[in-house]
């Protein structure tokens, strides 16, 4: 207990998550039924080169984001690679409750639906959060893990986040009938032509094929931005000690050098590597 007050004050305030889990995780909810690609084993009868790959987008994606990667993976590794849709997004199914426990034990039932054993998990952005949160709740379903542009610690998000569910809310409201409707609605708030195009995968026809809608509840969503920012671990108390790869963006701000020593106090094998590039 000595070992765990004093790593604890010798990390910065932003690292010390609140010990009162159950106010900031919510109520665990029924899973939800993850929609997901599979994509097999390209050489059955030759030997895997890794074990089976199971792979989380972020905030606003879908398995889409993942396509080409893990086809890529699948034929280097010949290995199964699984994209899955977390809830609330994509083809997965919607629930009030959209927190990391939540997300986590969705992907804990997942794993034994589809009988996936040990898998390599790979998670970014909010993705990543849900890999780091069943790294450390659920050390035995998991063999190693691959974080993408993010740190195991409490964050505010951006108030970007907040501002595209508003554009999303005002594109609803005005029951467009073309995307590039949508486009010049989501232009007045998100200048950046690549989130708004990233942003817009979310929007699909109607089944009367008259106009487009979100497929997400974006208003769940925008209600849970404080909750994503959470990460209710204590840096001594809880680890994984298996391999981890975290992979930083240069130009992003999710893992700063101020960041490398919580990474390391919950995950002691840690390998960090730094590609030039930014968040998305």
């Amino acid at each position: 207990m000595l070992k765990q007050i004093t790593l604890l004050h010798r990390l910065p305030r932003q690292f010390i998550p609140t010990l009162a889990r159950t106010i900031s995780t919510g109520k665990l909810t029924p899973p939800v039924s993850l929609s997901f690609t599979d994509t097999p084993k390209p050489s059955p009868q030759e030997q895997a080169r890794s074990q089976p790959i199971v792979v989380m987008h972020g905030l606003f994606g879908s398995k889409q984001n993942w396509k080409a990667l893990s086809k890529a993976m699948a034929h280097r590794l010949n290995t199964r690679v699984l994209t899955v849709d977390l809830r609330n997004h994509g083809e997965s199914g919607h629930s009030e409750e959209h927190d990391y426990a939540n997300m986590a034990n969705d992907v804990v039932h997942f794993l034994k639906e589809q009988s996936v054993e040990k898998p390599i998990i790979i998670g970014h952005s909010m993705g990543g959060k849900v890999a780091m949160n069943l790294a450390l709740k659920h050390t035995t379903d998991l063999d190693r893990m691959v974080v993408v542009d993010m740190a195991p610690v409490k964050v505010k998000l951006s108030a970007e986040f907040a501002k595209y569910v508003g554009s999303m809310k005002d594109i609803q409201n005005a029951h467009v009938k073309k995307q590039s409707e949508a486009d010049t609605i989501m232009k007045k708030t998100v200048s950046d032509l690549g989130v708004r195009q990233f942003l817009l995968t979310n929007l699909k026809r109607d089944a009367t094929g008259d106009g487009y809608s979100f497929r997400i509840p974006f208003e769940t969503l925008g209600n849970s931005l404080e909750k994503l920012g959470q990460f209710d671990f204590v840096p001594g108390q809880d680890k994984f000690d298996g391999k981890v790869l975290f992979i930083r963006g240069v130009k992003s701000k999710y893992i700063m050098e101020k960041e490398m020593e919580a990474i390391r106090a919950f995950f002691p094998q840690a390998r960090i590597e730094s590609l030039d590039t930014g968040h998305w």
